[in-house]
């Protein structure tokens, strides 16, 4: 499945409102580890197709940082029926973030 830009345009849409899991990676251009963690994120959007896989620019987006008490980046948060359920913070390895999934 294709990764989706999450902005706090779309957030209720993509997040909130979606009817399969949401896995968010909460990210910053100038954030060396969340490069190292978006190959990991881009392989998961790909190879699971019933989980919609989205990044949301900190920067760009700092209320909903704000609002999930995202502290330290990248922090990776699985919604599901519109409720965060678990989340991931730091560069770990991709089956640490599958672990999240199932």
């Amino acid at each position: 499945m294709e990764m989706v830009t999450i902005t706090k345009d779309n957030f209720q849409s993509e997040v909130l409102d979606s009817d399969k899991p949401v896995l968010v990676d909460f990210w910053a251009a100038w954030c060396g580890p969340c490069r190292m963690l978006a190959p990991a994120i881009a392989q998961i959007a790909q190879e699971h197709e019933g989980i919609k896989v989205g990044k949301l620019n900190i920067d760009e987006n700092p209320e909903l940082a704000r609002d999930y008490n995202i502290m330290s980046i990248p922090t990776v948060v699985l919604f599901e029926k519109g409720r965060a359920k678990h989340t991931s913070v730091g560069v770990v390895p991709k089956g640490q973030l599958e672990k999240l999934l199932k």
